[in-house]
């Protein structure tokens, strides 16, 4: 492609807006991070000037390219780009307003507050992570609809910490060995952290580290505009992911703190702020933006718009033109609706005793063929996870039409890169692991939920019952863990009916995350009549009944099954029991209160879960029972541990008769 040539000194002062942006509003708020911002506004001036493919005047549109902000705690750096490019909703008051209670300029950048900010970051190595995410989808929907309908590129700023957090390690080799060209990181190579010096903690050489992946890398003066734009515009035309090490100055301009931890993250101080005013050469008062800077930048936030009319011209005359659209609202409710009452059909005509993690599986081969837009994967247990059916052919660096991703051992970097997936949109990404390991998983989880993002976390070998792996492998605490967590709607299954609902429950909730526990062990059907309704979508409901039941039987998962085995042998007492599975408390909390006393009812209640009690108080009082665990398992066969633990049918039936005797 060829350039005009780059005016450095009219792109020098434009990125000193930047710099006096964020140093002035970190001062009105007397906290914040200057440095970075400072530090790398050259490198984010000529990214939005003369790079970035972009709208301002329409910040949704599906073809730009994605600017994902990894080191957040810089965000006055975003801030400061959406007013000045002109977003909507971006004001001067809002920059005034930096880090105050309901301010759309958050201390880090949150999805959905502010315009421009394509996902939330702070907790460092997120981004990049995401950001793998985004290249891997556009790189898929560019297979499936061409270049003319999609093809942009995923920029990064992330700092010293982000490559230090292990999660930058994951996604860096996960988007080298898959070849995303069109992912390009700027690297803020500044090598200062909070502590110091980063040498006083860390002597990895970044572009060795980069290349060994697969990268093309390079190294840039990160105050020299022209070195750069050539660098960029060079980046661009790799055939493989790029690393541009841009070396900074951290609160460059700031005569005694430029260069310093001191410069990271506080205020400079009025003194300081007016001796960087004067070597940056800046005499306009505090968020004062002279005329033709501002001119200069709102003429950047516009030029991307004949390429964007271009764009919307061109899909509305092509025959891929619906397909995408549809992808791309991500709504597929009808179509998941009724392909899962026809499954839960088949499954109530030819009941069978399966494994929950074997119910997923033929779930996803329903929900595979229903909706297409779908990218599974898992961190290398596909065998286990049951997450790869047959209508579905891998995602590879020789085919981005594939549908699978083969993550590797690398639990957290999937989690981050089906948030990016999700974030970019046209896909809905699933993932597996072993439930245990939705540790490895969980900072990404957490901002999946805090995002709203549609995200399928599929978490095998639930519980004890995987046996002989031992406590390490064993989730006794993380059912409790995860349901603590707002907004993640945690589904455990106790058949294959259920497994189907919670599929199409997770589907069809399009603001919030879901983990659907299943078991490694086969599971008796609780349901053998078939209806319409998605009883999971009530999150717990009677399951078996009697008229005049003397006590309330609560289970998840694998426990219905001893649930309904206690009372049948209650009943040859002469004992009347009602069963409620129980597979998302999320949802049954939402459910309306006269709803969840009907259910509950108001007689002696027994819970149990292969699991902690913590979170069970939404269904027990003081008076109530469980049974369930009080510690770490053990590696034994499942049955034995079963036994072992006290989670039985005789022992729930014992709690059941010492309740109501």
């Amino acid at each position: 492609m060829t350039r005009d040539s780059i005016d450095a000194a009219a792109t020098t002062r434009m990125a000193h807006a930047i710099r006096a942006l964020s140093m002035d509003a970190v001062e009105k708020a007397k906290s914040g991070h200057p440095g970075m911002p400072m530090g790398m506004a050259d490198v984010a001036t000529v990214l939005a000037a003369r790079h970035l493919k972009f709208d301002a005047g329409a910040p949704d549109w599906a073809d730009r390219d994605r600017f994902v902000l990894s080191a957040g705690h810089g965000s006055m750096l975003i801030y400061a780009l959406g007013f000045l490019l002109g977003y909507d909703g971006m004001t001067i008051e809002e920059i005034k307003n930096f880090r105050q209670l309901g301010s759309k300029t958050a201390g880090h950048p949150e999805y959905g507050h502010a315009p421009a900010v394509e996902t939330t970051t702070g907790p460092l190595g997120q981004g990049l992570g995401n950001a793998v995410g985004m290249a891997i989808a556009e790189a898929h929907l560019n297979a499936r609809f061409g270049d003319d309908l999609v093809d942009h590129h995923t920029y990064v700023i992330a700092g010293d910490g982000c490559l230090m957090e292990g999660v930058s390690q994951e996604a860096l080799s996960l988007a080298g060995h898959l070849k995303l060209r069109k992912l390009i990181v700027l690297w803020d190579d500044n090598n200062i952290s909070i502590d110091g010096p980063v040498s006083i903690s860390d002597s990895t050489n970044q572009i060795e580290r980069f290349a060994a992946s697969g990268w093309n890398t390079m190294r840039v003066d990160g105050h020299d505009p022209v070195a750069i734009d050539a660098a960029i515009a060079e980046a661009r035309n790799s055939d493989r992911p790029t690393l541009i090490a841009c070396r900074t100055t951290i609160g460059y301009g700031a005569p005694t703190k430029s260069g310093k931890a001191a410069a990271h993250g506080a205020p400079l101080g009025a003194e300081e702020i007016a001796g960087a005013r004067e070597a940056l050469g800046w005499d306009h008062a505090p968020f004062e933006i002279p005329e033709d800077v501002l001119t200069a930048w709102r003429a950047a936030g516009a030029r991307g718009a004949d390429a964007r009319a271009a764009w919307e011209s061109r899909l509305a005359k092509d025959k891929n033109c619906e397909p995408l659209k549809t992808a791309l609202s991500g709504d597929y409710a009808g179509a998941v609706t009724a392909a899962m009452r026809a499954h839960k059909k088949a499954l109530s005509d030819d009941p069978a005793k399966v494994a929950t993690r074997k119910a997923s599986e033929l779930a996803l081969n329903v929900v595979n063929d229903a909706v297409d837009i779908t990218i599974g994967g898992s961190a290398d247990l596909t065998g286990s996870n049951n997450t790869k059916t047959e209508n579905i052919s891998v995602l590879s660096a020789e085919d981005y039409a594939g549908r699978y991703v083969n993550y590797g051992i690398r639990e957290h970097g999937m989690a981050a890169a089906m948030n990016g997936m999700a974030l970019h949109g046209g896909v809905i990404p699933y993932g597996g692991t072993f439930l245990v390991f939705t540790d490895y998983c969980r900072p990404s989880i957490r901002l999946s939920a805090l995002m709203g993002l549609r995200v399928i976390y599929v978490m095998t070998h639930d519980s004890i019952g995987l046996g002989e792996d031992g406590p390490t492998h064993q989730p006794v605490e993380h059912l409790a863990a995860l349901r603590a967590m707002p907004n993640v709607n945690v589904f455990r299954p106790c058949d294959a009916i259920e497994t189907a609902e919670c599929w199409a429950a997770a589907l069809t909730n399009l603001a919030t995350p879901s983990v659907i526990a299943l078991s490694r062990q086969g599971l008796e059907p609780a349901r053998l009549t078939h209806t319409d309704e998605n009883m999971v979508a009530r999150g717990a409901y009677v399951v078996a009944d009697e008229k005049d039941y003397a006590a309330t039987i609560i289970a998840s998962g694998s426990e219905v099954e001893l649930a309904l085995a206690a009372r049948a042998a209650l009943a040859k007492d002469g004992v009347a029991v009602r069963v409620v599975s129980a597979p998302c408390f999320e949802l049954f909390a939402m459910q309306p209160e006269s709803y969840v006393a009907e259910t509950l009812g108001q007689k002696p209640r027994v819970g149990v879960e292969a699991g902690v009690k913590q979170g069970w108080d939404q269904f027990l009082r003081k008076k109530d029972a469980f049974v369930g665990m009080t510690g770490f398992g053990a590696s034994a066969p499942a049955k034995d541990l079963y036994t072992h633990f006290g989670i039985t049918a005789d022992a729930v039936a014992r709690a059941v008769r010492d309740l109501t005797d």
